[in-house]
């Protein structure tokens, strides 16, 4: 790929300010590569946004103030970069369509990251019940193929401080010290990642040939657990037994149906993680997509044990 003189491709992320954009952002810096943001103006005006930028342009982000719908600025930052990374949050996955046109136009792109991160939309069972959380991703994903744009997708499952903070009790902030509730028979894996974990497999991919238009997975070895198998590890961190009260999958379904939009996705998620195995049901090199971790086995990454550790 076309770079500077370092040899790494110029990278524009967009959502630098965002809680993953700003993990990518920094990543890409930490492996040396020139680094972009597409920041709209209106950003500045907003404190914690501010602070953002300014660490990251401290360490060397180069801003550039646009919007993705304003084409003039995003064809002009397009045409500054090799590789685009968008970190836009799910409910706004369909605003990655102008951008999409605009690297179709510049032409130049050698590799768009799009916004998908979390599960693959390809593999899980519950689009009638998620309000199209996975089907805009997936709308994205077809729209990129069939323009022909260069991609690679990063499928990161959960992220840690998303359900993991109160070992999947929706409505908790910690972790249970008494009583946990486990839902199905609480035997099912699911995946969890950190932020900066995901941002840092994903900036490796950049330059990396083996991923050009193939579906990456992150299941990292001390990160996938079942309700169960979470359960215990807490457990023996705070030296002490809960009490476990297991919720069937009827039970669950029930929670959703009465729960209203959107204070139901959490329990939306949890059954489709941890009842119908949606992360890990399927082996990644039958699916025809690549492991993460035997792609960069020497990436160093912060387990689910280290995480619980900090909320003792």
């Amino acid at each position: 790929m076309a770079a500077e003189g370092n040899g790494k491709s110029r990278i524009l992320i967009v959502g630098a300010t965002g809680n993953l954009g700003h993990q990518l952002a920094a990543a890409a810096l930490r492996f040396s590569h020139p680094t972009f943001a597409l920041v709209r103006p209106s950003a500045f005006a907003d404190p914690v946004k501010c602070r953002t930028l300014r660490s990251l342009s401290d360490a060397g982000l180069t801003i550039l103030k646009g919007s993705l719908e304003d084409e003039e600025s995003l064809l002009e930052a397009l045409r500054r970069v090799d590789v685009v990374i968008c970190a836009l949050p799910a409910k706004h996955a369909l605003d990655q369509k102008p951008l999409i046109q605009s690297i179709k136009k510049v032409g130049s792109i050698k590799k768009f990251i799009p916004s998908e991160f979390g599960l693959d939309p390809d593999k899980v069972h519950i689009l009638d019940m998620d309000h199209g959380f996975y089907s805009r991703k997936a709308e994205i994903r077809r729209m990129v193929e069939a323009e022909g744009i260069p991609y690679t997708i990063i499928s990161c499952n959960f992220y840690m401080s998303y359900l993991l903070p109160s070992l999947v009790q929706p409505g908790l902030k910690a972790p249970p010290r008494d009583e946990v509730t486990i839902f199905g028979e609480g035997n099912t894996r699911g995946v969890f990642v950190k932020e900066s974990d995901v941002a840092a497999f994903t900036i490796r991919a950049v330059d990396d040939p083996r991923t050009l238009n193939k579906v990456v997975y992150l299941r990292p070895p001390g990160n996938v657990y079942s309700m169960n198998e979470l359960t215990e590890i807490w457990e023996a961190k705070i030296g002490k037994k809960l009490r476990k009260r297991y919720a069937s999958e009827e039970e669950l379904l029930t929670k959703i149906g009465e729960t209203r939009y959107p204070d139901n996705m959490p329990f939306v998620f949890i059954y489709s993680a941890f009842i119908k195995g949606d992360q890990t049901y399927f082996g990644i090199e039958d699916s025809e997509g690549l492991d993460g971790m035997k792609l960069y086995p020497n990436l160093t990454y912060t387990t689910i044990s280290e995480y619980l550790d900090t909320l003792v």
